[in-house]
């Protein structure tokens, strides 16, 4: 039985170890597969992706007294009912070595991602963000998986220190969560090089689309104005964000885990184009058809040095290693995500009255 499992991180400065690994392992089928936090926004797409393609799918979600499985409760049954969901913490290494069992590929997105909350209670994001990754690597290794993909995120990269940003691009940890990010980035890597584990870090630039955490500008944006709140409290207003549809970030990470060139390799998924919030505020508010007044609230502001002022990704390394080619504009996935909060129940799920951190 082949495992594969997939982690978003980033180490390679180059294409340094992919040539070797690939020969070795040959090229890559995706049969059983593993995506840690498929209860959230990017993981659920992800398992629905897969599922809804024939692929067998086990999904770690988050154990909690309520059952609950997040967006997956959501789901049409018919795709339910193909998904092997496993409830578990990726902090504890016994119950992750379980759910690793006979798997052929791990998508690893599990992490915990709200800036303003890391700045409260970094610890935790040590021992999500970096144990967790740690106990999927061990338990990859353990078990003898052909293929790990990380999920890293673009906030490793910090305020921009050239345009566009390239895997080569300097890190820097400006918030908690982008220093646990860049730890389980550099853990990968050690991996890599201490054990030739076919590891590949998948670092997708700023992710928005249905399901989607408050805790995000969209969402943060699109709530407020379809709850028909006329002022509209947000943070900073300046920043750009390199914005990319969940369908396309999706898409890579499948074309990611499909192609062998990729592995041992940290690859950015980025539409190579920015838009300040500003901006951005401004285009949500015309497509809605609103009037609203924008308010920008201290509390909402990242300390001035923690802040990343710009994020402006380089897709030349994905294209030149996978097909992927992201098939929607920023309106186009605007379009599909304003039509998805007015889905009726969804405003329901978000806390409109209050700042989630």
């Amino acid at each position: 039985m082949i495992a594969v499992v997939i982690v978003a991180g980033g180490w390679s400065r180059g294409t340094l170890w992919s040539e070797k690994i690939a020969n070795r392992w040959g090229i890559m089928k995706l049969k059983k597969i593993l995506v840690t936090g498929a209860d959230g926004f990017i993981g659920s797409h992800l398992v629905e992706m897969l599922a809804a393609s024939g692929h067998d799918v086990r999904a770690f979600a988050y154990y909690n007294s309520f059952n609950s499985w997040g967006w997956l409760d959501t789901f049409p049954k018919n795709i339910l009912k193909k998904i092997d969901v496993v409830p578990g913490d990726i902090r504890d290494p016994n119950g992750v070595r379980k759910a690793i069992k006979g798997v052929d590929t791990v998508f690893h997105l599990a992490a915990l991602i709200g800036i303003p909350f890391s700045y409260h209670s970094p610890d935790s994001y040590v021992d999500t963000n970096i144990k967790g990754t740690l106990n999927i690597l061990q338990a990859a290794l353990d078990e003898g998986c052909r293929r790990v993909l990380v999920t890293s995120t673009s906030e490793v990269y910090g305020t921009a220190q050239y345009v566009p940003i390239d895997e080569r691009h300097p890190f820097q940890g400006q918030s908690p969560y982008s220093a646990s990010k860049i730890g389980a980035d550099r853990i990968a890597e050690s991996f890599l090089r201490s054990f030739d584990m076919p590891v590949t870090i998948v670092r997708p630039f700023n992710t928005y689309g249905p399901r989607q955490s408050a805790r995000a500008i969209i969402p943060t944006i699109m709530t407020q104005i379809l709850s028909g709140k006329k002022t509209i409290s947000l943070g900073s207003l300046h920043p750009t964000r390199d914005l990319n549809y969940v369908a396309d970030v999706v898409d890579g990470f499948i074309k990611i885990a499909e192609s062998k060139r990729t592995i041992g390799e940290e690859i950015n998924i980025a539409s190579q184009k920015e838009i300040s919030m500003g901006e951005l505020v401004q285009k949500i508010v015309a497509m809605t058809g609103s009037k609203v007044k924008i308010v920008a609230e201290a509390e909402r502001k990242r300390p001035a040095r923690s802040e990343v002022e710009r994020l402006l990704g380089c897709n030349k390394k994905i294209f030149e290693l996978t097909d992927w080619r992201p098939k929607y504009s920023l309106e186009r996935g605007l379009e599909a995500t304003i039509k998805w909060f007015r889905t009726e129940g969804v405003l329901e799920r978000y806390k409109t009255e209050i700042f989630n951190i």
